[in-house]
């Protein structure tokens, strides 16, 4: 309880921050408002860059306690208590628990827990710590199985395979494939070869099958180009091409990694002499040996593509953690104090930071908006998607983006227009009341009242220079654009 309540206690305070947590919020929103849960959709579009349960939980959460911080967070925060739980069960579960086995697993935990890391990962809304609380506890579960060299314990295996569905809803096949990466290489080197035919255990692949897959059935049928978009394109394409955005070097995680994981990290080059200790005599340090393993399969799985995000390294969080505790164990009690306390004051300051500067929001103009707008008036994006406005300020239905959705530029452009491009191809119909021209916009001048919300201090277009100035916001501007006297 107290590290969930460490975790959440800031959730609520910062807005959403762009893009990211307002497009997967506001698609929450959206399912949540349409009440259907198999195609996820972005201002009305058919939205299939990830799978539905960050949605599924944020939608839920909202259901019970509206539309506040702590509910449109839900889903990183319940990831990050899977992967502290992951966490503990790797540490104090490896071998018979006893009093030591579980301060170091208690230490392990409160160093994740305390780096910038993981305290902000908890509480930004993506599916990043979602899905590596699930591959952590995927792993971890399997662990345990394997834990005594005899035959594997089926629960853990069941539980293991439970996890990883979890982990392919959170975010696709990386569910699978992280924990395999993972594991199958140390079941091999540690010689355990039954162990790997006692990973294909009938019932747990039955219940792997009956949690991930119906909703790629249902997706499918619900829309035919959704496994080649979703498999092909989001997955194998993203993997391999160099089109994508954040494009970084390979060594971009291994340098990352540990900036992320300060102060802690500190401690990484005494980590690092326990490991060659250990691999001299891996029977004794097998824990030392796996832990470090788990992080190189992790940092070199992502290392290979050319697009890089920060928070695709989380699941190598608690390993890193667990090497961590595993150099401070015998330290004396004031430097470990000294060494969480730096981190917790390390994650406050940081919270602080991204509170500050990090992207503004929109709820200046969404409370005009709301407070100005009738409903069933057309509101027009202009020069940004404005992702959370939708949800904070209720729309009803989805607003009208400008943009020039016919040039084959855009599909060379890995951005926001290409994203509602992508979800226009599963629904044409409603791609053509959404995604407008410049052309379109002016044609449908005469349809009524309009809202036009403009990025920056750009003016309104062509047209529209009667427009009247209602509110001026952080990111943008909202103008009242009625009918002209000719329309009347």
């Amino acid at each position: 309880m107290l590290v969930f309540v460490w975790l959440a206690a800031t959730a609520a305070w910062r807005p959403l921050m762009l893009p990211d947590e307002g497009r997967y919020v506001g698609v929450a929103w959206e399912m949540l408002q349409r009440g259907e849960f198999v195609t996820p959709t972005l201002d009305g579009l058919p939205y299939f860059h990830k799978p539905p349960l960050m949605y599924w939980i944020t939608a839920a959460a909202m259901k019970l306690a509206g539309p506040t911080g702590w509910a449109m967070r839900a889903a990183p925060l319940l990831g990050a208590m899977a992967m502290v739980l992951a966490l503990w069960c790797a540490v104090a579960g490896a071998s018979p628990a006893g009093s030591a086995r579980r301060r170091e697993a208690a230490l392990a935990v409160a160093l994740l827990v305390t780096t910038p890391f993981v305290f902000l990962g908890a509480q930004y809304a993506d599916c990043d710590m979602l899905v590596a609380g699930a591959v952590s506890l995927a792993v971890a579960c399997a662990r345990r199985a394997f834990e005594r060299h005899e035959t594997a314990a089926r629960r853990w295996i069941v539980a293991a395979w439970v996890a990883a569905a979890f982990a392919v809803l959170a975010k696709g096949l990386i569910g699978v494939v992280l924990p395999a990466l993972v594991l199958l290489p140390w079941l091999a080197a540690t010689r355990r070869w039954r162990g790997i035919l006692a990973l294909l255990d009938p019932l747990a692949l039955a219940l792997f099958l009956l949690i991930a897959a119906p909703w790629f059935v249902l997706a499918q049928q619900a829309h035919p180009g959704f496994v080649d978009y979703f498999v092909v394109e989001q997955h194998f394409r993203r993997f391999t091409q160099t089109s994508f955005n954040n494009r970084e070097p390979f060594w971009f995680y291994f340098a990352v990694l540990p900036l992320a994981m300060l102060p802690a990290a500190l401690w990484l080059p005494a980590a690092a002499g326990r490991l060659r200790r250990a691999w001299r005599r891996a029977g004794a340090h097998a824990d030392t040996v796996f832990a470090a393993w788990w992080i190189a399969a992790v940092l070199l799985f992502f290392s290979a593509p050319a697009s890089k995000l920060v928070g695709y390294v989380l699941p190598a969080a608690a390993p890193m953690a667990w090497l961590l505790a595993r150099a401070l164990r015998g330290r004396r009690p004031a430097i470990v104090v000294a060494t969480l306390v730096a981190g917790a004051a390390t994650c406050l300051l940081a919270w602080t930071a991204v509170f500050v500067k990090g992207p503004a929001g929109d709820a200046d103009l969404a409370a005009a908006l709301a407070a100005a707008r009738a409903p069933g008036e057309r509101v027009v994006f202009l020069g940004d998607p404005f992702f959370d406005l939708r949800l904070l300020a209720r729309l009803e239905s989805p607003p009208a983006v400008i943009g020039d959705w016919s040039s084959a530029e855009r599909d060379r452009r890995d951005d926001w227009r290409r994203e509602l491009r992508d979800a226009g191809r599963f629904d044409p119909a409603a791609a053509a009341e959404v995604l407008w021209s410049p052309q379109e916009l002016v044609r449908r001048r005469c349809d009524g009242r309009s809202w036009l919300v403009i990025s920056g201090a750009t003016p309104p277009p062509a047209g529209f220079e009667d427009a009247v100035l209602v509110a001026q916001g952080r990111r943008g501007r909202l103008w009242r654009a009625d009918a002209p006297a000719a329309c009347r």
